[in-house]
């Protein structure tokens, strides 16, 4: 090989004998500036939430360039969705969001009925709303223990996964799972709740609303947390228009928009909860929104208990293994726990669709970064990473 140039994939012109490092960093190194640092974070790395790697330049604590890079754990969920019918593919949900998977359940498994006009009784309806709710509280409070954690608070997560412990007790009632939930079906749901479930379900809401007051006393109320994020990594409306950002980094922005209510789904529009929104778009506004929705989850639940009617839990006629997807398009969209999650189904009329799309709000809210960690210290750096609430096998997906 000694004499042999190739070219790299950014272009370049290499000699595999002068080669000191990996196509991207060797890359990024060429564009730094004397007398900086090149860093990588990750992509095994306890600040980045999973597989993701962030090449950074360092001048001392500063950095002055950050550049997500994506790929190791890509798992081609789009094209498997090509190739497996309706029903195969629902599992794939729970596997591309692990944190809020039934939220993901309910975008693909409303993308086909949207597609097919089937409709869904109430009462699944009423289920859907408190399965996709208490997943959705499940999630905020892993991102808050997890957060905390990547600021140096160990004691935080403890409590996170206690909580999340009481969630996965009375969602395996229904799902027979405790992670990647698949609950959802075309047309209702799999599985009617018991009197266990609605038992520890009502008994759950109080419970959690005690415990967030000693969050926020423990917490939210810690001058050592309040000074590590206030004022840190501000994202106005401008930035979060650009780049797509949705959920509660767009509310922290002070836009109090919602796919439940932008674009309803379901039966949201029976429920009465606020958006929150504000008062800050730093770091403790997107800290202090994600907590408030806690509560307003809490609150739907607490509604779709007490109004859950009788009923079937699916159609009697619901699509079968071999059923035909109709010849069309359709964009089934659903508010997950880190913003808006999306799929886009196109079909030929076959058993298979001919594409799937997945709007995943973590690319979008990723895509930011690079823009808002410019210039600031690489501990706020982590700091606004971690409060983006990242979960890679959904952006790379």
């Amino acid at each position: 090989m000694s004499g042999l140039n190739f070219i790299n994939p950014f272009g370049v012109r290499e000699d595999p004998g002068t080669f000191t490092g990996d196509f991207y960093t060797e890359n990024f190194s060429r564009k730094a500036k004397p007398g900086t640092v090149i860093l990588n974070l990750g992509p095994q790395h306890p600040s980045t939430h999973g597989v993701l790697r962030i090449v950074v330049e360092l001048d001392g604590e500063y950095v002055i360039r950050a550049e997500p890079v994506l790929g190791y754990l890509h798992r081609m969920h789009e094209k498997m969705g090509e190739v497996k019918t309706p029903w195969q593919f629902i599992p794939n949900m729970g596997r591309v969001d692990y944190l809020h998977p039934i939220a993901w359940n309910w975008a693909y498994v409303g993308a086909v009925e949207r597609l097919g006009g089937i409709e869904v009784p109430e009462r699944a309806e009423y289920l859907r709303v408190i399965s996709c709710e208490l997943n959705r509280i499940a999630s905020h409070l892993m991102w808050w223990g997890a957060f905390v954690m990547d600021l140096g608070g160990v004691t935080p997560i403890l409590y996170a996964f206690e909580e999340r412990e009481k969630i996965n007790d009375i969602l395996q009632i229904v799902t027979g799972s405790r992670l990647t939930l698949s609950y959802f079906r075309f047309g209702g749901v799999s599985t009617d709740v018991d009197e266990r479930f609605l038992r520890l379900t009502k008994e759950f809401v109080p419970y959690l609303r005690e415990r967030l007051k000693m969050y926020k006393a423990l917490v939210t109320d810690n001058i050592i947390l309040r000074r590590r994020l206030e004022g840190v990594g501000p994202m106005g409306v401008d930035i979060c228009q650009r780049y797509g950002a949705t959920g509660p980094i767009l509310r922290a922005a002070g836009v109090a928009s919602d796919t439940r209510r932008d674009i309803p789904y379901g039966i949201y529009k029976k429920f009465d909860f606020d958006i929150p929104s504000g008062p800050t778009n730093d770091s403790f506004g997107r800290y202090l929104v994600r907590l408030a929705e806690v509560e307003e989850s809490l609150t739907i639940v607490e509604q779709a208990i007490k109004e859950l009617p009788a009923g079937a839990i699916r159609i009697d006629k619901a699509p079968k293994a071999n059923y035909k997807l109709p010849a069309g398009e359709t964009y089934f969209a659903v508010e997950g726990a880190r913003g808006q999650v999306g799929c886009h189904l196109v079909s030929d009329g076959g058993t298979r669709p001919y594409r799937i799309k997945l709007r995943a709000p973590g690319f979008s809210n990723l895509s930011l970064f690079a823009e808002a960690a410019k210039g600031t210290l690489l501990a706020d750096a982590i700091a606004i990473l971690g409060s983006l609430d990242l979960v890679i096998p959904e952006v790379d997906r």
